[in-house]
């Protein structure tokens, strides 16, 4: 399967970016969501990422509504939210939809490399995560209920 560093994205403002940008980086994917019970985990996605970035690892969030409806705000309601409620400083993209005829090309990607239980390509709920190797290459996939500090030896790993 090609690397994931060969598609672009969305920014929070409209514009589009290259994953190509994060070639040679350890990548943390997550579907995140501001009004969700696992929110809180922005707080550990930070951790991870103040931790291990100047090694190599990027977070990326990419706010998803389609849980719940629990990410209902624009592109600045989420921005102004991440930094004053986490101080987020990891890139937070716009908005996609990860299931579904609308998916992101991103996750369609992710979800048919790295399966959930039993052979289930859908992500079932808000911060689903994805690790992917320096190739591009996707490693696993964590349950929303996995927490971020779960992560870190898998992280170290391939750091």
């Amino acid at each position: 399967m090609s690397p994931i560093t060969d598609l672009s994205v969305r920014t929070a403002t409209g514009g589009e970016t290259s994953l190509a940008d994060c070639a040679g980086k350890v990548l943390l994917v997550v579907n995140t969501a501001s009004k969700c019970g696992f929110t809180p985990q922005y707080a550990g996605l930070e951790e991870l990422h103040r931790t291990y970035a100047e090694r190599g690892l990027a977070v990326l969030g990419f706010p998803c509504n389609q849980f719940g409806a629990q990410e209902p705000g624009d592109a600045d309601e989420i921005a102004t939210f991440c930094s004053t409620s986490y101080d987020v400083t990891f890139p937070v993209f716009a908005k996609v939809e990860v299931n579904g005829p609308g998916a992101d090309p991103l996750f369609e990607r992710l979800k048919r490399a790295a399966p959930g239980l039993l052979g289930s390509r859908a992500i079932k709920w808000n911060f689903t995560k994805f690790l992917v190797a320096r190739d591009g290459q996707t490693v696993r996939r964590y349950a929303p209920t996995t927490a971020p500090e779960a992560l870190r030896a898998d992280i170290e790993a391939l750091l």
